[in-house]
């Protein structure tokens, strides 16, 4: 498998990233760039979930074009099994949630859970669609199609949109959020945007061509493109997380496209240390081992204790609460980043 350390180090900054955002300590103070769009838009706190798909797709392309000699049976079997796994460790991670949050519910999807659909899809046409046109002719397919569901639903707004209609509909209490008195349900990483989705991860596929074929420019003209095209289909189709609108497919992943570009010159090319590889080899361990601590510490009332005799009594009198509550974060974050350092320096990697 060719690697490169950009991509090792991307991914391991966006799970960082990913840390840092779901790790505040008071929920109640939290900066606007750490928050996610309350609907419609986009905030930097958005970008970071796209940017992981779009490197799925570029790691599956890496790691599997050498070996599309091979019996396609035999790698669907693979990209299954793996897909499989993190799927279960996702309902899993929300299991630990359910037993150890107190009034916490069980939620059915999640993060890992679209990943690892999108990885068995994604990867299950990269193994039996050899001809770039038909992938590209997919990928327009998924757009355009989804943009068309969308507006046969009749709305883009909260719980009148089709999307959040059948998340309701098919997941009802299962889903992020239920509300028991109307029935309605919202859920992020929902059944119908994640077909969007994969779009995302296909970007992904085309960027670990251009990686392979060192064709950096190429790679930053795409990027100006679908971030182009993406800014003007917002006009109208609204950039949404939440619906994953192929708006915000073309302008998160175009901006993917421009940070590996440019990280590729940096990191691969001009040979800068690659900050984030750490992270970025052992994404799995720090994103599962930061959500069972998380566990931890709210059923044992530990994150509530820390917070308030450490962060709120020493730092919020010198910072302000919001300061206070995104250290407590990026403490978090250190502490998983000090622990994948020592495990990479014993040669230690965690995957599934």
């Amino acid at each position: 498998m060719q690697r490169f350390s950009s991509i090792d180090a991307l991914r391991g900054l966006t799970v960082a990233a990913m840390l840092l955002v779901n790790g505040a300590g008071d929920w109640g103070h939290v900066y606007g760039f750490l928050e996610h769009a309350s609907w419609h838009g986009s905030t930097p706190a958005d970008f970071i979930f796209p940017f992981f798909l779009v490197i799925v797709g570029v790691s599956l392309s890496l790691a599997f074009t050498p070996k599309l000699t091979q019996a396609p049976a035999l790698l669907l079997r693979a990209i299954v099994w793996r897909g499989v796994k993190i799927i279960a460790l996702g309902v899993a991670l929300h299991v630990l949630a359910d037993v150890l949050i107190p009034g916490r519910e069980f939620r059915l999807l999640g993060v890992l859970q679209r990943i690892g659909v999108g990885f068995v899809v994604v990867g299950s046409l990269f193994v039996l669609v050899r001809r770039a046109v038909l992938l590209y002719g997919l990928f327009a397919a998924i757009l355009l199609g989804y943009w068309g569901l969308l507006l046969w639903g009749g709305s883009y707004d909260p719980h009148l949109n089709i999307v959040d209609r059948f998340d309701t509909r098919w997941l009802g209490s299962l889903a992020y959020s239920y509300d028991a008195a109307t029935g309605l349900a919202q859920e992020p990483e929902g059944l119908l945007s994640s077909v969007p989705a994969w779009a995302s991860i296909m970007m992904g596929l085309q960027a670990a061509h251009c990686l392979r074929h060192q064709q950096r420019g190429r790679l930053l003209v795409l990027g100006v493109l679908a971030m182009g095209l993406g800014a003007l289909w917002s006009l109208v189709l609204p950039m949404n997380k939440q619906l994953w609108t192929p708006s915000f497919v073309l302008w998160t992943g175009g901006f993917a496209y421009l940070l590996i570009a440019l990280a590729h010159e940096l990191i691969d090319r001009r040979g800068l240390p690659a900050i984030g590889v750490s992270f970025g080899v052992n994404a799995i361990f720090a994103y599962a081992g930061s959500w069972v601590l998380t566990c931890v510490l709210a059923a044992t009332g530990g994150q509530d204790w820390i917070y308030t005799n450490v962060f709120t009594a020493w730092l919020t009198p010198v910072w302000g609460a919001y300061m206070s509550s995104m250290a407590f974060a990026l403490v978090m974050t250190l502490l998983f980043g000090a622990v994948v350092w020592w495990l990479r320096r014993r040669h230690w990697r965690f995957s599934i």
